[in-house]
């Protein structure tokens, strides 16, 4: 069975824009690259951003809203987020858990607040998974997020014109 082709994705380009990156750290070398293939994306398309670590995926949705209101609060918003993290399956039902909650939470969190959200959590049956599709040599996965964040908030921005 031949390979799937994934079309190669342009970074959209949101000048002077903000977003913010919440990253779970529960595998640290996993989010060490997908960190990095977020911020080279992030700086691809002309955009700044802050970083907030968390304990784990199941977190990072909390954290998003609050930093996105605080933000706000202090009238310096985000034009949008990206969440990064990686759940791998064990040997209990709490891979199901937390890989189901974490992105039925961001989804809803990106619809109600019309948020551009990029998801960038991994769900994967091994490290070896993680890895490849986190190395933003070989999956780029956070890059991934941060073009569709950006896709995003480019949409946003010439909806509100």
């Amino acid at each position: 069975m031949a390979e799937p082709q994934r079309a190669p994705t342009p970074t959209p380009v949101v000048q002077d824009g903000r977003f913010l990156i919440v990253e779970a750290r529960f595998y640290e070398d996993v989010g060490a690259m997908l960190h990095q293939g977020a911020t080279e994306a992030l700086r691809a398309g002309g955009s700044s951003f802050d970083s907030i670590r968390v304990p784990g995926a199941l977190e990072i949705p909390a954290a998003i809203a609050m930093a996105i209101d605080a933000a706000a609060a202090r009238g310096r918003p985000y034009d949008g987020a990206v969440a990064l993290g990686c759940v791998i399956r064990g040997e209990t039902y709490h891979f199901e858990i937390v890989a189901g909650e974490s992105s039925r939470a961001l989804m809803d969190l990106s619809v109600a607040r019309k948020l551009a959200l990029g998801n960038g959590v991994l769900t994967v049956e091994t490290i070896e998974q993680a890895e490849e599709r986190a190395d933003p040599l070989r999956g780029d996965k956070g890059g991934d997020a941060a073009r569709a964040a950006l896709t995003l908030a480019a949409l946003k921005r010439s909806l509100d014109r």
